[in-house]
């Protein structure tokens, strides 16, 4: 019999007596952007390799966000077979413009693309590929009051050899296409290096450039203004970690209230949590955006821990982003991502209703380890500290076939059921991969003689995780020691559930998943 758990969260930043605590989400929403349209607030975030991809986020007050759909199912050609990590999908911006909802990202090895829906939750218009180039990343559009449209973009110097500097360019109105190659208008080597994720505004007059400088782990928020689209710009920094514990805070999107209110969103660099998503005041003065608290006098904000919730007029409920799942719908929770282009054929939620099934499914060629299978269904850390439990049954087809549980990334481990001519086994394996290739090794195996087991990793501070094994769900043993969870390609860990056919068979067994639980690590021993 399946037992519903009572929906709790492991994160929440609303804090219930009108403060709000940072992260708002402690997940990896890496190189956010949001837009305001009337009353809702919108966010899409980098989703590189994973697919469906361009996550779009809903919120009423900035603070409690749920996950509506995404823009994209699948990524352009030439990301079948083996995953390309840290490919794809880089650092979205989202706009309103003339009742049309407009995403523009760049591929770094592929060019700019852009897609259109007239409601976020879609459809989404296919991708259109805007500028075939190289290196070209970053991009943000804008419409100007007298109808002349640009783009602006930064540079990845690994495919292209420029960096620290932002380019802008015409742009035809509809957004489908760049009239020229631009010019650069600001230069960020001396004083702003990798400089970077540009988010262009207009405001009394000025042009604003909202970009991140500095590198990813330890960098600062600039803004640079200027009277001319073209410049000169000049520069100033306002925000940077000061005496917090916030290292990075960064690239993101600002929005206004009609209370007058100025909110700034960005990352924070959580390196196996991800790019974990704040929010910060705003404030202005002298044309210039202020952020955060400037609690040390040097005239730079610095993030905030906690804060009052911005006045949109209205009170919201408490809402978060979905983590565990009953599998009890037809169509896949929104929080789950393939780790590259889906098929179809992966997974039913019809064949045995209120469960997930994974087919087991062969490795691409040339690949020998789950590095490199895009067939790993994957979601979010969505917090510090958590549990994760999941109750499999495996039904054996032919070769080797292993469904299991994974915390994923450059570095990971999983815990699975294996079938093969030898019998049944519960395994522990360790692998690390990059671009030059992927290795696993068997860290402790466990003789099983059924084929349904619960399978369980905890988490808890700085991602070290412990994984367990039961075969009544009651009893659970710990296999291994403790594992340090690691990012991926620009991306944090990820949990994951999987079925894989490994060796050269054809594979035709399946796993079906009862449910996946993610709980506070300590509830476990309360119940």
């Amino acid at each position: 019999m399946k037992i519903t758990p009572i929906p709790s969260s492991v994160w929440t930043a609303d804090l219930g007596n009108g403060f709000y605590r940072n992260p708002i989400l402690y997940a990896d929403y890496s190189d956010l952007d949001i837009v305001r349209v009337g009353n809702d607030f919108y966010m899409t975030a980098s989703s590189f390799v994973s697919t469906p991809g361009l996550p779009i986020l809903h919120s009423n007050d900035l603070v409690n966000w749920t996950l509506i759909g995404h823009a994209i199912d699948q990524l352009p050609d030439g990301f079948e077979g083996r995953v390309r990590h840290g490919d794809g999908v880089w650092a979205p911006s989202i706009r309103h413009h003339n009742g049309t909802f407009y995403i523009y990202f760049g591929a770094p090895d592929e060019g700019i693309f852009m897609t259109t829906a007239q409601n976020p939750t879609g459809p989404w218009s296919p991708l259109h590929l805007v500028k075939a180039v190289k290196g070209w990343i970053d991009p943000c559009p804008f419409w100007d009051e007298d109808g002349h449209a640009y783009l602006v973009h930064a540079f990845a110097n690994s495919r292209c050899g420029i960096k620290h500097k932002l380019n802008m360019c015409r742009m035809k109105p509809d957004g489908t296409a760049l009239l020229d190659d631009g010019s650069i208008v600001f230069d960020g080597t001396v004083d702003h290096p990798t400089m970077e994720g540009p988010k262009l505004y207009k405001r009394n007059g000025y042009y604003y450039i909202f970009a991140p400088a500095g590198g990813v782990k330890t960098g600062w928020q600039t803004i640079l203004r200027s009277r001319s689209i073209f410049g000169p710009y000049e520069d100033k920094i306002v925000l940077h970690q000061g005496h917090t514990d916030v290292n990075g805070p960064h690239q993101g999107g600002y929005v206004e209230l009609d209370s007058g209110e100025s909110w700034f969103m960005h990352f924070q660099d959580r390196e196996a949590y991800g790019r974990i998503v704040h929010l910060q005041p705003m404030g202005w003065e002298n044309d210039w955006p202020t952020m955060g608290i400037d609690s040390n006098g040097d005239g730079i904000g610095e993030p905030v821990s906690e804060y009052r919730k911005p006045n949109t007029g209205s009170s919201w409920p408490i809402a978060v982003p979905a983590t565990s799942d009953e599998f009890d719908h037809s169509a896949l929770g929104l929080q789950w991502q393939w780790q590259g282009n889906s098929r179809p054929e992966w997974l039913s939620l019809t064949a045995s209703p209120g469960q997930l099934r994974l087919m087991a499914h062969s490795l691409p060629k040339g690949a020998s380890t789950l590095y490199d299978a895009p067939n790993v269904l994957c979601q979010k850390l969505p917090a510090p500290e958590l549990t994760v439990t999941t109750k499999l049954t495996l039904y054996a087809g032919s070769g080797i076939e292993r469904a299991g549980l994974t915390v994923f990334g450059h570095k990971y481990r999983y815990i699975s059921l294996e079938s093969s001519e030898a019998g049944l086994r519960i395994v522990l394996v360790s692998g690390e991969g990059s671009k030059e290739g992927a290795s696993e090794r068997l860290d402790a195996e466990v003789p099983a003689d059924i084929s349904t087991v619960y399978l369980r990793v905890t988490i808890v501070r700085e991602a070290k995780c412990l994984f367990q094994i039961s075969f009544d769900g009651e009893a659970y043993e710990t296999l291994g020691d403790t594992f340090d969870a690691m990012p991926g390609g620009w991306v944090g860990a990820k949990i994951g559930l999987f079925c894989l056919q490994l060796g050269e068979a054809l594979g035709s067994g399946y796993a079906d998943f009862d449910w996946f639980h993610v709980e506070n690590k300590d509830s476990l021993n309360d119940s």
